[in-house]
């Protein structure tokens, strides 16, 4: 038995390539060689080339286990096999049983939902052949008496996997795709055993294998020129911990892969060559990764080997990214070195790509992006959503923003329409559904023609959709073949059609692959409402990868770098380079975790004999064993925090710094962390905190007309005076703006408005259900939503029974002579340049005695006594102060004797009175006198050129905030301001 490894750090394809060539003199070319990955099987053709000194030579076959079903080695045998069944052609299948099966039974309503069922209904299966267990008789033995009920259940959903979905399948001669790639191994092996190839077979860096790649890996090894080359297994572990192995140890697929060939440890060989990775670092790794039992063995004295292996401690994620973008371009410092970052993060991989374009070092993630996550598809899942929304603001415009929306137009002109229709016809409360109510609304906001091309455009494009999508049930078939028509037509630009833009470079042609696989398989499925599409388009891209160059979009090919490399673990197995950076080394991302997954609890998976979760964990602690010994340099990175919470190390981190912190060492902190915190950081003696805004605009462009509800915003936050009245800006509404407290409040002033209009100085003997009436009737011109008006109705109703309560009250201590509400006014003050006061009483009433007395509604808090007295909330006293200069009118020129506010909630406490300077005459008069007297020291303070308009000068007495973001509060304020 021809049985060989390569040290973990010993570069393993270089010396595979070496050992080729050496053995392979006469006719390198003869042979063949099967690596797991189609990326080893292209990295070793590399190997050959720098083992050959870049010399052009004819290299062996090279070809990837996992894609004999592309390229049958046995020709008898796949000839022999019926074709494996089209993988959407399944799930649409599998789906479809899905859907038939009641909810109780484990079935789904939706095919959005079904569809996920199914696929991992289908992961189910593939586990189940590629062990070769019986499934039917597998789960029939793996039930729990304790769970009797629940998994009766469960095997009910999963007779589908057990009866008909193999009925199905030998109904139309077909296979599943993993049960016939275990038959093509099969054969593969017997054809061997039959006729040994007469040219050399090797099969190299598997690290574990299922019972079909096993048996071949057997047979290979026992050919005349057949060789298994196993990747850094530990032949200097004692037989006894070797024994002790547990399934997440580094070694444990070895082992197992070791005693599947019916071999030993002892019967492997061992290939030695030149390695820069410093001596010991392997035994070291090997020590700190002993079993559980094993771990007496930390007692004795070792001398652990840290040289070039270093621990990363960034603060979070992104400083994590920016310190290894720095290690990486650092590394290519020196020439011809190389770099790499291995990681299952691929979040982390993106950073660390857009961080290495500080420096135009180009580097792609090589383990791909999701396909639902590229371009051409989310523009797909964009107008899917904005479809089902009924064309709302927020998705629409996440619609017609992105790149490839042009609808006929140039790119640009389109999205410059977008911003015009979004500033004046999406903001604010939502407007009806349809594009026909969009161009209503912007008809009447005056919207510029542009506007009205792009709404008239944008309906030709969905035309196709809204056909599609107006009965109650469509076929989902129909559905998606419509979604594409329409993305093709808002595809379409000035110079290039829709299908030319939508569908090109490499995840276009992925993308439309796979919906024509799609449209072929949905027709399994029966009707389904509308409203289900963003789903099952999410549902059908789910899980798909596409290799595209995010990197390089809109980039060279040429412009990548040859020496920085970023791989997934997948693609990283049995590469070598000089500086490695593992990044992502926490507990749920590297190892990940472990999941039964949705059908089977671990117990019942072991007894239905399904591989274990933990051999997940297994495989990521070689591969962190394998990348750490695989260059000179190796750095382990973890945050100190994830998702706003403290990251846990990965167990293999902790294990390792624990084994050294008992030997005396410690793994080197590596000084990226603090690079990359200094890298943004001004230089000592060059920070300049951002000053405060202190704008002085000349004395012409003040303002001289305010209300009275604005001189409390003057006094708390200048800054806003300026922003609206000098600077004339008006902050936008929101997108999809709810109806909120600010609504409410204008609906109880319309509501009291409307009453005191109809029922005048007189009080009628119904005023009660009046007010209510009058409330109603505010609430349904307001258009409010069903759940919002139930909720508010007894709110009002119970305003209204407190209004007329306390109503009758005050009029029988003083009947009002004239009762007026929404009274407006302006105050002409007599100051130099002018300036005038405008305001809004709600209620003004006047009394026998000739005296008034103003109220003011408050849905909301009413301001404190301190902030009356000290002059911060002045509206009562400054309109007391106007109604005594005339500003509303001779009729209510006259003395304020009193001034109160109406709190107007509406809860608990429907309402409540809260009347200022307790009520006295004297009190009132004398505070309206001292509001006028600092208004007028206010207006002189802001009329001396010097004066700026500072932002929020006294945090404490508010200012809104509304305006913080514009003067950049955050970056000089120590409050908190602004975001």
């Amino acid at each position: 038995m021809r049985l060989v490894s390569i040290p973990a750090d010993v570069p393993f394809l270089d010396t595979l390539a070496a050992r080729w060539a050496a053995e392979r003199q006469a006719d390198p070319s003869r042979g063949l060689i099967l690596l797991p990955t189609r990326r080893a099987a292209a990295a070793l053709a590399e190997a050959f080339l720098r083992t050959g000194g870049g010399a052009p030579r004819l290299l062996p076959r090279i070809a990837a286990l996992g894609a004999l079903d592309e390229a049958p080695l046995a020709l008898a045998g796949a000839l022999a096999l019926p074709p494996a069944v089209e993988a959407a052609e399944r799930l649409a299948v599998l789906a479809r049983l899905v859907l038939a099966l009641p909810e109780e039974q484990g079935g789904a309503r939706t095919a959005d939902r079904a569809w996920r069922l199914a696929a991992a209904l289908a992961d189910l299966m593939d586990e189940a052949e590629w062990a070769e267990i019986d499934l039917p008789a597998a789960l029939a033995g793996a039930a729990d008496a304790a769970h009797a009920a629940h998994w009766q259940i469960t095997l009910r959903f999963l007779g589908i996997a057990t009866r008909a979905w193999p009925a199905w399948l030998a109904g139309r001669q077909l296979m599943n795709p993993v049960a016939r790639q275990v038959a093509l191994l099969r054969a593969q092996a017997q054809a061997w055993q039959a006729a040994p190839p007469a040219d050399p077979v090797w099969v190299a860096g598997t690290p574990g294998a299922p019972p079909a790649v096993a048996a071949l890996l057997r047979t290979v090894a026992r050919l005349p020129h057949g060789r298994v080359v196993l990747p850094g297994l530990d032949g200097a572990m004692a037989d006894g911990h070797w024994e002790l192995l547990d399934t997440p140890h580094p070694q444990a697929a070895l082992r197992g892969l070791v005693q599947g060939l019916g071999a030993s440890r002892g019967d492997v060989q061992v290939w030695t060559a030149a390695s820069e990775v410093p001596a010991g670092r392997v035994a070291t790794l090997a020590t700190a990764l002993l079993p559980a039992d094993c771990l007496a063995a930390w007692r004795a004295p070792h001398a652990p080997a840290t040289a070039g292996l270093f621990r990363l401690a960034a603060a979070d994620p992104q400083e994590e990214a920016v310190a290894i973008a720095l290690i990486l371009r650092d590394a290519i410092e020196t020439p011809g070195r190389r770099a790499a970052l291995i990681t299952p993060d691929r979040a982390l991989a993106v950073r660390v790509s857009a961080e290495l374009l500080r420096w135009g070092v180009v580097a792609d993630d090589s383990a791909g992006e999701p396909l639902a996550a590229t371009p051409p598809a989310v523009f797909l899942r964009l107008l899917a959503q904005a479809v089902a929304e009924g064309l709302a603001p927020v998705a629409l415009l996440s619609l017609l923003k992105h790149p490839l929306a042009a609808a006929g137009l140039a790119p640009a002109r389109c999205r410059d329409a977008a911003r015009t229709l979004e500033r004046l016809t999406l903001r604010g409360p939502r407007p009806a559904e349809g594009v026909a109510a969009l161009q209503r609304r912007a008809a009447a906001c005056g919207a510029p023609q542009a506007v009205s091309d792009l709404l008239t455009r944008l309906e030709a494009c969905l035309a196709p959709l809204a056909r599609a999508t107006a009965p109650v049930a469509a076929a989902p078939s129909d559905l998606l073949a419509a979604l594409i028509a329409a993305a093709e037509g808002l595809a379409a630009s000035d110079e290039a059609t829709g299908p030319a833009r939508l569908w090109r470079h490499e995840e276009g042609e992925v993308l439309a692959t796979t919906l024509a696989a799609a449209l072929a398989a949905l027709g399994h499925l029966p009707e389904q409402p509308p409203s289900v599409l963003p789903g099952l388009l999410d549902a059908l891209l789910a899980g798909a990868v596409v290799r595209s160059r995010r990197a390089l979009r809109g980039r060279d090919h040429a412009a990548e770098h040859p020496r920085v490399l970023i791989w997934g673990l997948l693609e990283a197995r049995l590469q070598a380079v000089d500086v490695m950076v593992l990044g992502g080394l926490a507990e749920g991302v590297w190892p990940p975790v472990t999941d039964p997954g949705p059908w089977l609890s671990r117990p019942m998976r072991t007894a239905a004999g399904l591989r274990s979760p933990e051999e997940a964990v297994g495989l990521a602690a070689h591969d962190f064993v394998m990348a750490a010994c695989a260059a000179p340099v190796s750095v382990l990175s973890c945050p100190e925090r994830r998702d706003g919470a403290p990251a846990v190390p990965a167990r293999w981190l902790t294990r390792l710094e624990a084994f050294l912190a008992g030997q005396g060492a410690a793994l080197p902190r590596h000084p990226a962390a603090a690079w990359a915190r200094a890298l943004d950081r001004p230089a000592a003696g060059e920070r300049r905190p951002a000053a405060e805004p202190q704008p002085r605009p000349k004395l012409c462009l003040r303002p001289r007309r305010l209300s009275v509800t604005e001189i409390a915003t003057w006094i708390a936050d200048p800054y806003a005076i300026y922003a609206r009245h000098v600077l004339r800006l008006e902050p936008l509404d929101a997108l999809e703006q709810a109806t909120d407290a600010a609504d409410y409040g204008i609906l109880v002033h319309a509501a009291m408005h409307r009453f005191l209009l109809a029922i005048g100085a007189g009080w009628p003997a119904d005023a009660e259900e009046l007010l209510k009436e009058s409330m109603d009737h505010a609430l349904r011109a307001a258009g409010v939503r069903a759940a919002l008006f139930a909720w508010w109705a007894p709110r009002l109703h119970r305003i209204a029974a407190w209004v007329v309560e306390t109503e009758r009250a005050r009029r029988a201590v003083a009947p009002p002579q004239c009762v007026v509400a929404e009274c407006r006014g302006e105050w002409v003050l007599d100051v130099p340049r002018g300036f005038r006061l405008r305001g809004r009483a709600d209620r003004i009433e006047r009394r026998p005695d000739g005296r008034l007395a103003i109220l003011d509604y408050k849905t909301g808090a009413v301001p404190g006594d301190g902030a009356v007295a000290d002059g911060t909330a002045p509206q009562l006293p400054l309109e007391a102060a106007m109604a005594r200069a005339g500003a509303f009118g001779a009729e209510f020129a006259a003395e304020v004797a009193e001034l109160t506010y109406w709190k107007l909630g509406g809860g608990q406490t429907p309402g409540a009175a809260k009347t200022l300077f307790g009520g006295g005459p004297g009190a009132t008069a004398a505070a309206a006198g001292e509001a006028e007297t600092r208004l007028r020291a206010l207006i002189a303070s802001f009329d001396d050129a010097t004066r700026p308009y500072l932002n929020a000068p006294h945090p404490g007495r508010g200012g809104g905030g509304v305006y913080h973001h514009l003067a950049r509060r955050a970056e000089w304020a120590g409050d908190g301001g602004g975001e």
